[in-house]
């Protein structure tokens, strides 16, 4: 029996092997996903952007990554993941082994999330984002819209990646972002911690720290 538990923070404690998650007796399986994409652009011709990293608002009004429940008998972790973002981007990705970065066991729920990653193109992210909003079956269902990450922060320290860390996220998805951004390259540990001790101070205020 699996015994890893992951909660809110770093998750590295809390890593299981795909195979070791996948060894655990009664668990319900759950697979999402980081799409990514390097970018020139720049917001207000002056901040770049950087990367273009996807993650979508759910039907219960929290912030999470695309994909879904897996059933490992009925399908693989990777199949079961591709259909689910045909069903929520309209999209067609075939999702491999070699996108896994994570899994994780969570003893209170019984649910392991396995969490991958894809880099793009930026046309082929593009592509997404419009499918998403004109073909997926989930949109406006299971699926309210696509967002992107914005990485930057603004001046005074309240905007940007610091006030979208001070959203709610669905289960562990917000160590899922925190944890791809400094591995994969997309933000180092220092502006991480920053944005993160900009967060925190933004919930403590009033009405979160809006103006």
């Amino acid at each position: 029996m699996c015994v890893c538990v992951c909660t809110g923070g770093s998750m590295a404690s809390g890593q299981l092997s795909r195979e070791e998650a996948l060894a655990c007796v009664g668990c319900r399986h759950a697979c999402h996903i980081l799409l990514y994409a390097d970018t020139e652009a720049q917001l207000f011709e002056e901040i770049p952007i950087r990367h273009i990293i996807l993650m979508q608002m759910r039907f219960d009004g929290l912030l999470g990554f695309p994909g879904g429940l897996v059933d490992p008998s009925e399908e693989s972790l990777e199949e079961g993941l591709s259909r689910e973002l045909w069903e929520e981007l309209g999209f067609s990705l075939s999702v491999t082994v070699e996108d896994h970065v994570s899994s994780c066991h969570n003893p209170s729920s019984q649910l392991v999330t396995h969490f991958y990653a894809r880099r793009m193109e930026e046309k082929e992210i593009r592509e997404v984002e419009k499918a998403a909003a004109s073909t997926a079956t989930d949109h406006g269902h299971e699926v309210m819209g696509m967002v992107r990450v914005p990485l930057y922060t603004l001046k005074g320290g309240g905007g940007g990646l610091p006030s979208f860390l001070s959203h709610s996220f669905i289960g562990n998805s917000r160590s899922q972002l925190e944890d791809a951004l400094v591995r994969f390259g997309l933000v180092t540990p220092e502006e991480l911690q920053t944005a993160l001790t900009h967060a925190e101070q933004r919930r403590k205020q009033p009405w979160g720290g809006a103006a």
